[in-house]
């Protein structure tokens, strides 16, 4: 049998071994190739001979935060949900075996579908199109957060109370871990969320990082899979709503602050009525929805000042501050969005 060679992050000979004991009808030689990298776990895609394909997903080759790199956590949120009206790639197996690959990790069927991170993407797709994809990753953050979380055997996921509150002490012990100078919205508006934390919305499961391209859509603008659990926990349900706000540009917006420019497209619903569809289809009261979009702004500046730093202190081969300015200018910006929405600014 020919063995391909190694990639990064994939021991070819044993890993091709493992699915042979666990992926039924596999026809090696395997070829992998990175899907994405960086200091999210890492993603494959594996084919083998006959042009089957699955999806491997592995701890980053630097780990940063160990308990948002839990194989064993991400496999088993994703199987608990595949019963469920949640659409998720099926599993084929997990391996907590470092001996294989150096790290634990897990295997998933290929699910076929458009990531729409770039407008160039969305463009595939038409006005009717794009409206259907952004009602239907609304319908489905509802389903997702409508889980009966012991029924699916999920009730020891995380601690169902105080999520905020929790959120808020685990960032900003980050950003003080990290931060690369005194930015006083940071401090401000954490200051501000700890003294008025709204009640929570029941507990549910919480994705954590729910957005237009964490999820697999079809050409007709169905979300057939949901990706990317890794920060999944149990909480308020509304933080999921507040952040997905954050992602999300409408046509007004100055997109030089946006992550996904995508939604700018013709044909996307605009924020609100992603709100409107959300709060009908869960029956939640929305009226607090400020606080979390103010949280989940302040949340990526914790998150992209600990990047910055990283970049800062030669992590990624330099230290040459001009190569990576944006990421300076993006925390203050989430920073100063989240004083906006709290009327603090």
């Amino acid at each position: 049998m020919r063995v391909s060679e190694d990639v990064k992050g994939i021991q070819t000979e044993q890993v091709t071994e493992w699915f042979r004991a666990h992926a039924p009808a596999v026809e090696p030689p395997l070829t992998f190739d990175l899907i994405a990298g960086g200091h999210s776990n890492l993603t494959y895609k594996v084919t083998d001979q006959d042009g089957r394909r699955w999806v491997l997903r592995r701890p980053p080759l630097g780990q940063v935060l160990a308990t948002a790199h839990d194989m064993g956590r991400e496999h088993r949120i994703i199987s608990a949900l595949a019963p469920t009206d949640v659409p998720v790639a099926p599993t084929v197996g997990l391996c907590t075996d470092e001996a294989v690959n150096g790290a634990p990790f897990y295997v998933m069927d290929f699910v076929d579908g458009l990531v729409i991170r770039a407008a160039e993407v969305g463009e595939q797709l038409t006005p009717e199109q794009r409206r259907a994809a952004g009602e239907s990753l609304v319908d489905t953050m509802a389903r997702i957060h409508a889980v009966d979380v012991d029924a699916v055997g999920l009730g020891d996921l995380g601690r169902k109370e105080d999520y905020l509150a929790r959120q808020l002490k685990r960032w900003y012990g980050q950003w003080n871990s990290s931060k690369t100078r005194e930015l006083p919205a940071v401090d401000e508006v954490h200051d501000h969320l700890v003294a008025h934390l709204p009640p929570q919305h029941g507990a549910t499961i919480v994705h954590g990082d729910y957005r237009l391209d964490n999820c697999l859509v079809s050409p007709e603008g169905d979300v057939v899979a949901v990706l990317d659990w890794e920060i999944c926990t149990l909480g308020d349900p509304l933080a999921d709503l507040g952040l997905l706000m954050v992602y999300w540009a409408d046509p007004e917006d100055d997109a030089s602050g946006l992550l996904s420019p995508a939604t700018a497209l013709p044909g996307f619903p605009n924020r609100q009525e992603l709100v409107d569809r959300y709060a009908a289809a869960s029956g939640r009261d929305v009226s607090n929805l400020p606080v979390y979009v103010a949280f989940g702004y302040w949340k990526l500046a914790c998150i992209v000042e600990g990047v910055y730093a990283r970049y800062l202190g030669g992590s990624m081969g330099t230290s040459d501050p001009a190569q990576f300015e944006v990421f300076k200018s993006q925390v203050e910006h989430y920073a100063e969005s989240a004083r906006r929405h709290l009327e603090l600014a």
